[in-house]
């Protein structure tokens, strides 16, 4: 006689424990239920399934980090450093502000004529303090939280990268003559992988897939509210930063669920932050080499 052991399982739980039984020689069925998956094993092995499950659980269970925890700590740093690059950068290219907006400026008409680069050192451009200060703040924040969730490494190459998408269809939007410079779409970008990364969460647990729609909500809130506004905004770099954001959290949250993993293995996050830095460097010096 079979007895169900585990149930409302996630599909990642369920080929965990099922691992976890296979390895000590139980014989066992996964099903899949309306709350989501169950694992089931004859009545003569349930005591011995679940003392190997729990001890599993046991010896992989960790708690929750504090915020105040030197990991949290060395993430807001990452954030911080990266806010004073762009003031430094702001307070080197002010004297000549015109000159460097126009060689390395979001142009839609360049970007569309194969300046592909401006895209991503737009970004480091400034109109005005007021501007800057914002932006600093924003990726301090919202680049800190992305890269606790996906890594020192793969956060900022992720954010670079969604914005970098996100100037390049508002280039595409515009097709005229359009200039976009600031930090803000990359700020946007981290705002739209945090709201995937909080989507997929809920999405895969049974009984939250209603919530999961909550953060999608919450990050189109912080659109509204931070995106938008009179002068000179750019709402639709905004928006394209945030949807591409999302759209690429949700691809890589997707191959980690293919590949049934949880994250990217840490040795690689430095290879992943090396190839930030390079393609900024890259496209950094591209005109100069042209």
């Amino acid at each position: 006689m079979l007895l169900p052991i585990q149930q409302n399982l996630t599909r990642e739980q369920g080929d965990t424990y099922s691992l976890v039984l296979s390895a000590v020689g139980i014989a066992h069925q996964i099903h899949q239920e309306e709350a989501g998956r169950a694992i089931w094993v004859d009545e003569a092995d349930e005591a011995a399934a679940r003392l190997h499950i729990e001890k599993y659980e046991a010896e992989n269970r960790q708690p929750l980090p504090d915020a105040s925890s030197e990991t949290a700590r060395i993430q807001f740093a990452d954030g911080a450093i990266v806010a004073l690059l762009l003031l430094l950068l702001h307070m080197l290219v002010s004297p000549n502000q015109h000159h460097f907006i126009e060689r390395y400026g979001a142009s839609a008409a360049k970007i569309l004529s194969g300046e592909i680069y401006r895209t991503a050192t737009a970004l480091l451009l400034h109109s005005d303090a007021v501007h800057l200060v914002g932006n600093m703040a924003g990726i301090t924040l919202f680049g800190a939280v992305v890269c606790s969730i996906n890594g020192y490494g793969l956060g900022w190459l992720l954010i670079l990268f969604s914005a970098m998408l996100g100037n390049g269809l508002n280039a595409h939007l515009h097709q005229a003559l359009h200039m976009s410079i600031g930090a803000s779409t990359a700020v946007f970008s981290a705002v739209g992988l945090l709201a995937a990364h909080q989507f997929w969460r809920k999405i895969q647990q049974p009984g939250q897939r209603v919530k999961a729609w909550l953060p999608m909500a919450g990050g189109i809130a912080l659109l509204a509210m931070l995106g938008t506004g009179a002068g000179r905004v750019d709402v639709m770099a905004h928006l394209f930063g945030f949807v591409c954001g999302f759209a690429i959290q949700i691809l890589y949250q997707t191959l980690l669920w293919i590949e049934s993993r949880t994250e990217l293995p840490p040795s690689q996050q430095p290879t992943c932050l090396w190839a930030a830095i390079f393609i900024m460097g890259i496209s950094i010096l591209w005109p100069l080499l042209r």
